[in-house]
């Protein structure tokens, strides 16, 4: 398996899947990828390939979980600089520019 950018993308589902899918989806893969199935040489991968299987059912087959990894992952699919020169330039306009590490000791 390829490195996944996302959970979706690892279980092989659309961003609009169901739990019913989900859990048709992780089961398929567990069956294939558990490192108790596969062969003697392939272990050290595939234990790897199962941790990322297992980390991407847990965060989607709880739907807070999945609603706070959504939100993430739409948050970090806006494009570069939408949000980061907005808050740059309320920044600049406030006055305040940049933090110094000697004025934010508390001595």
């Amino acid at each position: 398996m390829a490195t996944a950018s996302s959970f979706y993308e690892v279980l092989g589902l659309p961003v609009s899947a169901s739990g019913h899918e989900i859990k048709a989806a992780y089961r398929r893969l567990a069956r294939t990828c558990h490192p108790d199935v596969v062969s003697m040489n392939q272990k050290e991968m595939s234990a790897t390939e199962f941790i990322k299987i297992q980390a991407a059912y847990s965060t989607l087959s709880d739907p807070d979980k999945r609603a706070n990894y959504d939100r993430d992952l739409f948050r970090n699919s806006r494009p570069f600089g939408s949000s980061s020169m907005r808050s740059a330039t309320m920044a600049a306009a406030s006055g305040y520019t940049s933090r110094n590490w000697e004025t934010d000791q508390c001595w």
